[in-house]
């Protein structure tokens, strides 16, 4: 039982340190490397959202002027919730954005 158990724990201690010995050469370069170019994304990401959140905004404005012109009841809560959505969309970016880049 022990020469099982004991090539076990070496096994797991040579694991452990050619793991170390990798995250210390090429992991910390790696995790670098994707670093760099998740942050080089964002920034056109960023740009594309916002332009998806204009393009949301025209349409709620759009529906929102034909419940107005339809003579509909609930065009303030129709505006509301447009603008609230417009605005949720706008502050998600903005913090998404803020987490990557810092």
């Amino acid at each position: 039982m022990k020469t099982k158990l004991q090539k076990a724990a070496t096994l797991v201690a040579m694991c452990a340190i050619a793991t170390t010995t990798w995250a210390q050469g090429n992991g910390v370069a790696a995790l670098e490397k994707a670093n760099a170019e998740i942050t080089s994304y964002v920034e056109p990401m960023t740009k594309l959202f916002y332009v998806v959140c204009a393009v949301i905004g025209l349409i709620g404005a759009i529906k929102v002027y034909g419940k107005w012109s339809a003579g509909s009841s609930d065009t303030t809560k129709t505006a509301a919730s447009w603008f609230g959505a417009c605005v949720f969309a706008v502050v998600a970016v903005t913090a998404i954005r803020a987490f990557f880049i810092g």
